[in-house]
């Protein structure tokens, strides 16, 4: 994927990203890509953030992938940080060509980078490709996640 670029993501790619969110099963029901004014405030905060790293991928002037890295300073593991990796979508049109395995491998460096002692990610249990996806990467599925909705 030589001509991918994995760059941080600029307010005027919120429009891009949203879309790509809203593109599969899950996000097409809580997503609403008409009215980005919620999505741009959240976007000011986490460009705010020095924890929080927003990249989208691009290829030839299209965004075509994008994820979301927190990193999550703790006191377990002797105090080490984790990467917590969020919101990994890739474009209908790059599917199939490794831009998935280029953004976890992005995301993973870059936790390393900034000190972490582990990557994780949750992925919702109806996403069983994407299941399949995390393991051949080496990720384990050793924890239940838990989430109240407010």
């Amino acid at each position: 994927m030589t001509d991918v670029v994995i760059r941080r993501a600029t307010a005027s790619d919120v429009a891009g990203i949203v879309a790509m969110i809203a593109a599969d099963q899950l996000g097409a029901t809580r997503e609403d890509p008409s009215d980005l004014t919620p999505y741009l405030a959240a976007f000011e905060q986490l460009d705010r953030d020095l924890n929080q790293v927003l990249v989208v991928a691009e290829r030839n002037g299209e965004l075509v992938g994008t994820l979301q890295l927190t990193i999550i300073p703790g006191l377990s593991r002797k105090g080490s940080s984790r990467g917590l990796v969020e919101a990994v979508r890739v474009a209908d049109s790059a599917r199939g060509e490794g831009l998935g395995t280029t953004l976890i491998e992005w995301s993973i460096e870059e936790s390393r980078a900034r000190g972490c002692s582990l990557v994780q990610l949750t992925s919702d249990k109806t996403r069983t490709d994407a299941h399949r996806f995390y393991t051949r990467l080496g990720f384990t599925n050793s924890h239940e996640g838990f989430k109240l909705k407010l």
